[in-house]
């Protein structure tokens, strides 16, 4: 029989692999969200049972996979009630946090007679329902074994890193240089647009030289049409480049772009903007936007 499944974060990314793996075969037996109303409605939808307490998704489920948003989430779940029945349990954490909280779950994991493993995602909202999500691992070898069947109805690439943390440090990277490739692509679009060249040829000339990047086929469009709806948004993009830099902190080195880049999305958290995309870093940049920001709220 395959593996009951336990989802602990149910948003935009939880609730899609939730949805894949249920059409997939699996029984997601439990969901937990911190807003128990949301978490009713995909339970509803996934004919789960949605929990208020922790430890009952545990005691549900054969694994449990957690989609969290940050440091303090992650701490949070693990602290309260997630491992107190969790005797050959396995926990899946595909949240980006930094890699010393990775750690730090498989120690208390394994205390509690668990498994635990870091799959970090370099994907989105449409590849997580679509099962082709970019999986990084991290963590014992054999808790990978016994993750993999599951997450390879998830992914299109599945790629095991290392102990526990190395994965974590892989995807801090990814999107350290993703978001700034992000706001570098902005500030082109916005010179372009100052000097009166046609942004759609500009974007075009982009694709074909040296200035071409994935970002400008996810985001190029979107920063021209103003269209921010959230994928990746930018308060995650902060937070993610706020991981890269404090690893890098602890190295003793300097990342002035990297930066410069996550200056730019604290100061869109600043405005209110932190739960558009990423992409709306352009509404920084272009200079006839600035003053009418509320418009792409």
């Amino acid at each position: 029989m395959p593996p009951k499944i336990g989802f602990v974060g149910v948003g935009r990314m939880g609730a899609n692999m939730a949805r894949r793996l249920k059409k997939c075969g699996f029984n997601i037996a439990a969901v937990h969200d911190a807003t128990l109303d949301h978490a009713q409605v995909i339970a509803a939808e996934l004919d789960s049972r949605a929990c208020a307490d922790l430890s009952e998704v545990t005691a549900l489920s054969d694994v449990i996979i957690t989609v969290v948003s940050d440091d303090q989430a992650m701490k949070a779940i693990f602290s309260r009630g997630l491992l107190r029945r969790a005797q050959g349990k396995l926990f899946i954490n595909c949240a980006t946090v930094t890699p010393s909280v990775h750690v730090w779950v498989e120690r208390k994991a394994g205390r509690a007679g668990a498994q635990s493993l870091e799959a970090c995602m370099a994907s989105s909202i449409t590849q997580a329902r679509a099962g082709t999500l970019y999986l990084m691992c991290g963590g014992k070898p054999e808790a990978f074994d016994r993750a993999k069947p599951i997450l390879e109805m998830l992914s299109a690439s599945l790629r095991y890193i290392g102990p526990a943390g190395e994965a974590a440090k892989v995807k801090a990277l990814v999107n350290m240089v993703m978001n700034a490739n992000t706001a570098a692509l902005a500030e082109g679009l916005a010179l372009g647009e100052a000097l009166g060249l046609d942004l759609n040829l500009l974007r075009e000339v982009f694709a074909q030289t040296g200035a071409n990047s994935r970002v400008l086929e996810t985001d190029g469009e979107d920063m021209q049409k103003r269209e921010h709806s959230c994928f990746f948004s930018a308060a995650h993009a902060a937070k993610d480049s706020g991981i890269a830099l404090k690893l890098a902190r602890e190295k003793k080195l300097k990342l002035p772009l990297a930066t410069a880049t996550k200056k730019q999305y604290d100061r869109m958290v600043r405005e209110g903007l932190g739960e558009l995309d990423k992409s709306g870093i352009a509404e920084l940049t272009f200079r006839s936007r600035h003053d009418q920001i509320a418009v792409a709220r």
